[in-house]
């Protein structure tokens, strides 16, 4: 399990006034301000190089991967030529550097079109990329479009690659909210599946606590790190069938703005991006782990 972290450094003196509490401005590091059009960032990940971070946007923008240096300046524009944007919410990669969309935003529940593109995008010298393999798929357990409002399990804004899996963790949107989400399997391949349900756990907390925005995994792929408005929840003791054994430990950021992005920069330290809302967000943040010993 992860150890209490520790963070640095001062943040922004403008708050939220929708927030439900407070900012406090210790907790995390403005690592840069995201490009001023680049308001609804839905998911970063970096490159293989790590030279560059690929930033996307969901639902009502354009079919483009964004590609920004470690500065934070916009680098290129990629357009991907063969795929539109119905509500890209994440984006990571795999081990071998490939990089993959969830086109998988659901917010009503009621979408059939469900699918994960694997992108030709190798650098930052493109304009122009293709979707080269779209994996199709639908929910386990899902049997009505959308279902009871009490049931509303079935959106997703968050997953990662491991061993030629996609691991989903969806956005509970239900009313009576509670914290449950679904982990679901589908394997990284061409065609069209049915997702496997294999977990079904709870975060604590209220909707800005507990509703998952974004997922990244650790380079040794046994730590998946879940993002909300308000926190990380760090998951360990899993295994690659069943996240029913898992362990969640809640770490608070003490800062709600609407985060919607997270990747690894490196084991100890993450990348959080949140989006651009009147007078706060547009920033990467970072997030670094305590190490020390007990």
């Amino acid at each position: 399990m992860l150890r209490i972290l520790t963070l640095s450094a001062f943040l922004l003196w403008s708050c939220n006034p929708k927030a439900q509490d407070t900012p406090k401005t210790d907790e995390l590091t403005v690592e840069f301000s995201l490009p001023k059009k680049l308001k609804e960032v839905s998911g970063i990940v970096l490159s293989q190089d790590k030279n560059t971070i690929w930033a996307i946007e969901d639902q009502g923008n354009k079919n483009v991967v964004y590609g920004l240096d470690k500065q934070g300046k916009l680098i290129t524009d990629v357009l991907v030529e063969n795929a539109e944007n119905n509500d890209w919410e994440d984006i990571t990669k795999d081990t071998q550097g490939n990089i993959y969309l969830g086109d998988f935003g659901n917010n009503d529940n009621n979408r059939q079109n469900l699918a994960i593109l694997k992108l030709d995008l190798k650098d930052a010298s493109q304009k122009t990329t293709k979707a080269v393999q779209t994996t199709k798929f639908h929910y386990e357990g899902q049997t009505e479009f959308p279902p009871k409002k009490s049931n509303w399990l079935y959106d997703c804004e968050a997953f990662v690659e491991m061993n030629g899996n996609f691991y989903l963790f969806t956005k509970n949107r239900s009313k009576g909210f509670d914290g449950t989400f679904l982990v679901f399997q589908v394997p990284n391949k061409e065609g069209d599946f049915e997702a496997k349900l294999i977990g079904k756990l709870k975060l604590a907390g209220k909707y800005s606590d507990a509703a998952i925005t974004s997922a990244a995994v650790n380079s040794t792929q046994d730590k998946v790190v879940l993002l909300t408005h308000k926190n990380i929840h760090a998951l360990a003791g899993f295994t690659a069938d069943n996240f029913n054994t898992s362990t969640i430990e809640k770490i608070p950021l003490n800062h709600n703005s609407q985060k919607e992005a997270v990747v690894f920069l490196d084991d100890k330290t993450l990348l959080i991006a949140d989006e651009k809302d009147k007078d706060m967000g547009g920033n990467v943040f970072r997030f670094e782990f305590n190490s020390k010993a007990k």
